[in-house]
């Protein structure tokens, strides 16, 4: 999970600070260090987290999650 993050924000050009915005905006209580606990792999990933993630990068959550099948599905 913490390489396919890492990977999405740098494609977006999204710092951590950034990303944590636009997840607060949608809804989705996560801050800057909610998001480097993660990419460090010091923090697992819930699953309304795991959504708002999908949702910000518009990616499934196979991809999030094990890098397969990067296109989200509705």
């Amino acid at each position: 999970m913490s390489r396919q993050l890492i990977e999405l924000r740098r494609q977006h050009n999204y710092s951590q600070r950034y990303l944590s915005y636009l997840l607060q905006l949608a809804g989705y209580d996560m801050g800057k260090n909610v998001i480097t606990r993660i990419e460090t792999n010091q923090r697992y990933v819930t699953d309304l987290e795991l959504q708002a993630l999908s949702q910000i990068f518009h990616v499934s959550y196979d991809y999030l999650i094990d890098g397969k099948d990067r296109e989200e599905h509705t």
